[in-house]
C-alpha cells in the first residue's frame, strides 16, 4: 500500500505536467522543474497557475529564481514566501500586472546593481525636467551604451522649442550617457 505523501507527489507532479504540456513548456524545463525539491515544485506550479503565467514568463521566473536561490544559498519556496514575493502573488490587480511586477522584482533581486543604475538614470532624467514632448530611452536592461533622445513635435515652431530645450540640457544629457556607458562595468552579477 502506498502512503499518502507518495499519492500527493504523484499528483503534485501529474499537475505540473498538464501545465507543461497545455503551455508547450520545453522538455528541459519541465525535467529541471520535476527535479526540484517537492516543496519548491509546488509553490511554483501554484505561482504559475495564480498569476496566468505565460511559458516566457514561468521559464523567466524559474530562472531567476534558481539563480537567486543558489546565491543565496535559499529554496526556491523560502524565495517565494518572502513578505516582498508573496505580496505580489496574492495581491490585488489583474494577473498579467502582478506576473509583470513578479519578473521585475526577482529581476531587482537578481541583479541589485543594475536595479540601482536604473533607478538612479531615472532620477537623473526626471531632475532635467523635460517637457513632455522629450523622452530619453535607455537601453532596456542598459545592455549597451546607446542613450535615445525622442522629440514629438506639433509644428515647426514646437520642433525648435523642443531642440533649443535639448541644446540647454546638453550637459545633463552626457552625464546621463556616460552613467549608461558606466553600467557596462557591472560585472559582479553575470
Amino acid at each position: 500500500m502506498t502512503s499518502t505523501p507518495r499519492i500527493e507527489r504523484l499528483e503534485i507532479d501529474d499537475a505540473i505536467r498538464r501545465w507543461a504540456a497545455a503551455h508547450h513548456l520545453p522538455d528541459a524545463h519541465l525535467t529541471r522543474w520535476l527535479a526540484l525539491a517537492h516543496e519548491d515544485r509546488v509553490v511554483l506550479r501554484e505561482m504559475a497557475e495564480t498569476l496566468h503565467l505565460r511559458t516566457g514568463q514561468l521559464v523567466a521566473a524559474f530562472e531567476l529564481l534558481e539563480e537567486i536561490a543558489l546565491r543565496a544559498r535559499v529554496t526556491i519556496a523560502a524565495i517565494i514566501a518572502s513578505t516582498e514575493i508573496h505580496r505580489i502573488i496574492d495581491g490585488a490587480g489583474s494577473a498579467p500586472g502582478r506576473a509583470r511586477d513578479l519578473l521585475d522584482t526577482l529581476r531587482s533581486r537578481r541583479f541589485p546593481r543594475l536595479h540601482r543604475m536604473t533607478a538612479r538614470l531615472g532620477k537623473e532624467i526626471a531632475a532635467l525636467g523635460l517637457p513632455g514632448g522629450i523622452r530619453v530611452v535607455l537601453p532596456k536592461d542598459l545592455s549597451s551604451d546607446e542613450v535615445r533622445i525622442e522629440l514629438c513635435a506639433r509644428g515647426g515652431a514646437d520642433m525648435l522649442r523642443l531642440i533649443d530645450v535639448v541644446a540647454n540640457a546638453r550637459a545633463g544629457l552626457g552625464r546621463i550617457a556616460d552613467l549608461t556607458g558606466a553600467a557596462d562595468s557591472i560585472e559582479d552579477e553575470v
